[in-house]
């Protein structure tokens, strides 16, 4: 019997570019490494899934699945200011070692992109929040 093919993992960003700490990760420091799941050809595949979100409940088995395979906590709320735009919202990966910080730029960038064609989730998380008072 063959051995099982190892996963693959993300490939290490340029030197100075990032502050991941994919080596320390790596080299035991004892972190959840599931995060390294998530290689560069994965990463464009969890956007166009993002972006081909349709419904609310569709976002939050999203952030559940992201948790669930990666790690990764996705937070989604309205900013304390007014929600005038997709831009109001709060959208952020919680920092962790080994998250780069292209990802923590592209996944809450295609969110809001989702959001902007489908306002009625922005109006759901809105709700959730009771910044519409029941409305």
């Amino acid at each position: 019997m063959s051995p099982s093919p190892a996963i693959p993992i993300r490939e290490p960003c340029p030197a100075g570019a990032c502050t991941c700490d994919r080596d320390g990760l790596l080299n035991g420091s004892g972190g959840d490494t599931r995060i390294l799941w998530l290689t560069k050809h994965e990463e464009k595949k969890l956007i166009a899934r993002i972006e081909s979100i349709s419904s609310y409940a569709d976002l939050l088995h999203i952030q559940e699945r992201i948790y669930a395979q990666l790690g990764i906590i996705l937070e989604i709320t309205p900013g304390i200011n007014e929600v005038r735009t997709m831009r109001g919202f709060n959208i952020r990966l919680v920092a962790r070692p080994g998250l780069c910080s292209k990802t923590q730029q592209t996944i809450p960038a295609a969110i809001r992109r989702c959001l902007e064609t489908h306002p009625e989730i922005a109006y759901t998380i809105l709700n959730q929040n009771d910044l519409l008072g029941g409305i």
